[in-house]
């Protein structure tokens, strides 16, 4: 299992969709939750780095569990999700700032996650909030993007909710470079 969170943790920070303590990671157990650790490395994760704790119910490890557990819970009480991915895909997170949803316009994206809805605008966003708007969308998209903050992805692996932000983060890219080359070409 420390495998999986690390290969994850690493491909993000790698890619840039996270920087060096920012994201995490969770998979559910039962009625249990592994979740990557307040702080922790994404990047290089170790055993200590996972934190486990109730789906409902805190325990002594709760404290040490990533600030936006509320958020996972909130997914996996209302998800039939295993595996929850939540990351700052750079472009993604520009795109949340101007757009109510987005839409990819390749078609890879638009087969993998289709519409990606941009949640929280008009809202006080900070990190563990929103987690019933969250989980309520969730339960008809595989990813959404929260207004100015980041992406949570959801999936039965660690593997297909880190494949739905990387295709988001691909897609916002050729967004923003097909916005970048009509720009240009308004100005000659």
């Amino acid at each position: 299992m420390l495998s999986q969170f690390q290969t994850v943790g690493h491909d993000l920070f790698t890619r840039g969709l996270v920087s060096s303590h920012s994201g995490n990671l969770s998979i559910r157990l039962g009625d249990r939750l592994i979740i990557t650790r307040r702080g922790s490395r994404i990047s290089c994760l170790q055993e200590p780095d996972l934190i486990e704790t109730g789906i409902s119910k805190n325990d002594r490890s709760t404290p040490l569990a990533s600030i936006e557990l509320a958020v996972h819970r909130a997914i996996y009480q209302e998800t039939s999700a295993l595996a929850i991915v939540h990351a700052h895909p750079p472009h993604a997170v520009a795109l949340s700032l101007v757009e109510t949803e987005i839409v990819p316009n390749d078609a890879e994206g638009l087969s993998i996650v289709g519409q990606v809805p941009v949640l929280g605008w008009h809202m006080k966003v900070r990190p563990g909030g929103l987690a019933d708007i969250i989980a309520q969308a969730l339960k008809q998209h595989r990813i959404v993007m929260v207004h100015g903050h980041g992406s949570f992805a959801i999936g039965q692996l660690l593997e297909g909710a880190y494949s739905c932000t990387t295709t988001v983060e691909e897609s916002c890219r050729v967004i923003c470079l097909l916005k970048s080359l009509q720009v240009g070409s308004d100005k000659e």
